[in-house]
């Protein structure tokens, strides 16, 4: 769905509408400068929010844009976003509340007449845009026919490219008939709208998004973005899965939370639907690549049992297995976590044998070759991911064994992928 940003023509998240072509994009909204600012600067550090704060107070400006107005976004969405305080909130306990309320002011104008819904859409286009990294939220969603919760990115480049050159990145979308299920999306020339490249996720035993917080992420390198729900990757797009257009995701995209309410995909509120709804947001974390949180870090990597990431033989040879070894201090067991996605040691790099995708991979030391089987992630519930394969550096069944080999495995969150750096 296209929109527009207070400072951008943007376009809102499409998320994977089963039928249907692209729509136009919708006019400007109402309280944005005509001409857009400089693009914020590319990240060194980390950044985000917390939402710390007196309850009922706006959010940060120095962090966030407020977007307003009635245009329906290129959706035929219903709400009219408004600016302060009205409908996005902190709560005095660590939150943002964004609130979709049933609309009590005669004067606001929509683009099917007087508005039926207010709502809340923030993004950090003047603030903040970042290329590649670690990008998470804390959210608990909204329920009921109609509504739209999204966490979602857009190219800082917007306002020249144009949508969708500019790149779309649906981190998280929820429409309200689907209580249990999220969906991540890429959208870019010659895969967007309907033909967005995403999938979904679900929750098991019925359970509903709505009923607990839960934690939505992407890790994103130069050659992959993988999607993940409580620590759990799900899916992970690479160039390859283009059909031959364009990876649009090479450069900076800024930040965008936001509630709709209505629009062609979610379809509109029904006699099942209550006011007000709100998208309650503990926090928004970003880690530029490779997990840094601004410099390489150099050290020990402890696993089970406290044991360290160990090269075998303290051998600098290619293919060297990895394995768990008691802490010793010496050069093998010295690693490099770098800005740039690697892990290194004895002037080499962490490496998933053969770049395979596959359970049990073998992970070794192999001369460094900027491939996607050497990048890693460091994220904060202290696993590796490989974002390339979209899975975790794995201690075979917990095994905190002297001499036990490291391999590649699916992420579960368990303590056989906890690696803590010092």
């Amino acid at each position: 769905m296209l929109l527009v940003t207070t400072a951008l023509v943007a376009a809102a998240p499409f998320g994977p509408t089963p039928t249907g072509s692209a729509p136009s994009a919708a006019t400007p909204l109402a309280a944005a400068p005509a001409a857009a600012p400089p693009a914020a600067p590319l990240a060194a550090s980390n950044w985000g929010d917390d939402f710390d704060g007196p309850a009922g107070s706006a959010v940060d400006p120095a962090k966030w844009t407020p977007e307003t107005g009635g245009s329906g976004n290129g959706n035929h969405e219903l709400q009219y976003y408004t600016a302060g305080a009205a409908n996005a909130a902190l709560d005095g306990q660590g939150h943002l509340v964004i609130t979709a309320k049933r609309n009590t002011d005669a004067g606001l104008s929509c683009w099917y007449g007087t508005c039926q819904y207010t709502s809340a859409r923030l993004n950090t286009s003047r603030t903040f845009t970042q290329a590649y990294g670690h990008f998470e939220s804390r959210i608990k969603i909204p329920r009921g026919q109609g509504i739209w919760p999204a966490f979602w990115m857009l190219g800082n480049d917007l306002s020249t490219a144009g949508w969708p050159n500019s790149g779309e990145l649906d981190i998280m979308e929820n429409i309200g008939r689907e209580p249990g299920t999220v969906h991540g999306t890429i959208h870019g020339p010659g895969y967007s709208g309907a033909a967005g490249i995403g999938a979904p996720y679900s929750l098991p035993a019925g359970q509903s998004f709505a009923d607990a917080f839960h934690t939505f992420a992407v890790d994103w390198s130069p050659t992959a973005i993988t999607w993940s729900v409580d620590g759990t990757a799900y899916q992970t797009r690479t160039p390859a899965d283009l059909g031959g257009n364009r990876w649009v995701f090479d450069h900076p995209f800024f930040v965008i939370l936001n509630l709709a309410v209505g629009g062609d995909w979610p379809g509109s509120p029904d006699g099942s639907s209550t006011y007000p709804q709100t998208m309650t947001v503990d926090y928004v974390h970003t880690t530029t690549w490779g997990g840094s949180t601004g410099g390489d870090y150099t050290g020990r990597i402890t696993g089970p049992g406290g044991m360290c990431v160990d090269v075998a033989g303290a051998s600098s040879a290619d293919s060297t297995p990895i394995q768990l070894h008691n802490c010793t201090g010496n050069a093998a067991q010295q690693w490099t976590v770098g800005t740039d996605g690697t892990v290194r040691a004895l002037g080499k790099c962490l490496d998933v044998a053969a770049a395979s995708h596959n359970d049990g991979a073998v992970i070794q030391l192999y001369t460094c070759n900027g491939t996607s089987a050497q990048q890693w992630t460091h994220r904060s519930g202290n696993d590796f991911l490989n974002p390339g394969s979209g899975k975790c550096l794995d201690s075979p069944n917990g095994s905190a064994a002297d001499g036990t080999r490291l391999q590649l495995w699916t992420c579960n969150g368990s303590g056989a992928q906890k690696w803590t750096l010092g």
